[in-house]
Parts: C-alpha cells; structure tokens; sequence
C-alpha cells in the first residue's frame, strides 16, 4: 500500500483519486480502525463549515485528535468570513497558520478557489456538488459487508444530489456497478453522468432511471438521502409528492438481492425517503456507515500530511 502520492494534495472530488489511491486509501482505513497502524502528528487541521453538521463536524474533530493533532473551528460566525472577507484572502492566511483545512459550503467553486489560493491541502467536507468524504465512509461500509467492491451493485435512490454524484463516481473507481434512480427533473447532473462513464469505461454498468424498482432489482446496495438538501428547505413540502415513489421501504428492498444493505448518509427524515422498519431492519448498516466517516477521513488526513 503506498500513498505518496497523496501527500499534500487537495481532495475537491472523487474523481481527483485513481483506482489505486481509492484501493489504497480504504485500506488504510481499516488498518487505522482495527488498531493496526497508529500514526501520529502534530498538525492542525481547520474546519471552514458554512453549512450545519453534526457527523463531518464531529468524525473530523475526533480523528484528528485521535492522530495527536489539534482542530480550530473556524466557522463565518467567529471569523471574517462571516464579514465578507475574500475567500482568496482567507485562504492566504489560513495557510500560513494550518496544516490541512476542511471545507463544508455551498458553492463548488469556493473550494476549488480556495485551493487554488493555498499550499496546504484542502478537503472538500461538502459542497452542493459532491461530497467526497462520505463517499470514502460509505465504500469502507460496503467492503465490510461483502469483503471487496469489484462486481457489486450499489443503487442509490432518491434525488440526483451531491451525495449522488460523488458515489456515481466512487463506484466506477472502485469497479462497481451504480445505478441512479430519480425523478425526471431530479437526475444527475450530465457532466457528473459523462465522467462516471468515461471512469467505467463500460467494465461496469452506469445506469441513470426513474424506475426505482428497475434500478434495485438484484442489487446488492441500496442508498437513499433526503429529498431536500440543505439551501432547499422551502422546496421540502412541495418535493414529497414527485418524490414519493422513490422511498426506501421494505417493498422496495425485497427487489434486491437477500443479503443486500441500506445506507443513508444522515440525517434521515423517517417515513418520508426511508421508513423506520427499514432504517431499523436487519438490512441497515447506517451506524456502521455514520462511524466509518471518522475512519475514513482519518485515513484521508493521515494521506495527505504524510505521515504514513
């Protein structure tokens, strides 16, 4: 397992991984949570949050302490961003101070400038174009189950979101088959459907529907999120009509195969986009998911200060 080449590097999508990095980055992940590597550093890691969270807050907090570092909590309301200081400004400085910094917002493009105004690494802990980070957790959560990725079949139902993006394109690396189901006006965006092709390269299957039933037919993951992100509350009441058809129930669960899991990324509106049986059923691996983020991204931090 080698992850050099990781070093210093910014993680703005899952697409800025190869295969090998993917292999070797969920590897490491289970050596760190089984307890059969124990790096250590003195680092600080900055968490520049816009955005609520309660899982990217607290796995990044808990794994950079668990690596011997130290975190600032630098969000709006106690800095100068939340005064309309330049994000390029920001990033200057924070650079001169920080080892890596973790980025939760909204638009894509304040990680990518802010990356493009820094030398220390950058992670994108979310943005309303892909979350990457959960995706590194979600994958280490399927491996667990089944004991490898290669030929499996992850179908994520719901709205065509962040969420969706990035496990449309951690799939194909991971050399697993995806399938997307949505509502017409709800699907991925094509940019993210032609990259997860080109990265497939048609060794796995790249499905996008508006047949929920159709896409988990035999597959061996089910994946749901919520039907409205955060910045599209106003639209929630008005999204659960289109979206109905496309909840995770146990209706739609017995299509898949019989040893099939459910993820859900969290956090879950119960009986609107996953029933409570389900979420609490024999087939949820949920919590296993939700602790997988700090493994994951401890791996991913460990990676990029070099120091492993």
């Amino acid at each position: 397992m080698s992850l050099t080449s990781l070093k210093g590097r910014d993680l703005l999508s899952m697409a800025d991984l190869s295969r090998e990095e993917l292999r070797s980055l969920l590897e490491l992940a289970a050596d760190l949570k089984s307890g059969r590597l124990t790096p250590r550093c003195e680092k600080t890691l900055g968490l520049v949050f816009s955005k609520a969270s309660t899982r990217t807050r607290v796995s990044f907090s808990v794994a950079m302490f668990q690596l011997g570092g130290q975190v600032l909590d630098l969000n709006a309301s106690v800095t100068q961003v939340g005064r309309g200081e330049p994000v390029q400004d920001t990033a200057r400085v924070l650079d001169r101070y920080l080892d890596v910094v973790a980025i939760r917002t909204f638009e894509q493009q304040e990680v990518e400038t802010f990356a493009s105004y820094a030398q220390i690494p950058v992670i994108n802990a979310l943005t309303d174009w892909e979350h990457p980070c959960q995706i590194l957790a979600d994958l280490q959560t399927v491996e667990e189950a089944f004991g490898s990725l290669a030929g499996l079949t992850l179908t994520y139902v719901g709205d065509g979101n962040n969420v969706a993006h990035s496990l449309m394109l951690g799939c194909a690396l991971a050399g697993m088959h995806v399938r997307v189901a949505t509502p017409v006006d709800y699907q991925p965006h094509p940019k993210i459907v032609a990259q997860t092709e080109a990265i497939a390269q048609q060794n796995t299957e790249v499905l996008v529907t508006q047949d929920p039933q159709l896409a988990a037919k035999g597959a061996h993951v089910i994946y749901t999120d919520v039907w409205a992100s955060m910045g599209q509350e106003s639209e929630a009441n008005s999204r659960i009509p289109i979206f109905q058809p496309y909840q995770v129930n146990d209706e739609l669960v017995s299509l898949a195969d019989p040893q099939a899991i459910v993820l859900h990324c969290l956090p879950a509106h119960r009986e609107e986009e996953i029933t409570n049986a389900v979420i609490e059923g024999p087939h949820s691996r949920v919590w296993d998911q939700a602790e997988n983020r700090m493994h994951a991204q401890k791996a991913l931090l460990a990676a990029v200060l070099g120091i492993i």
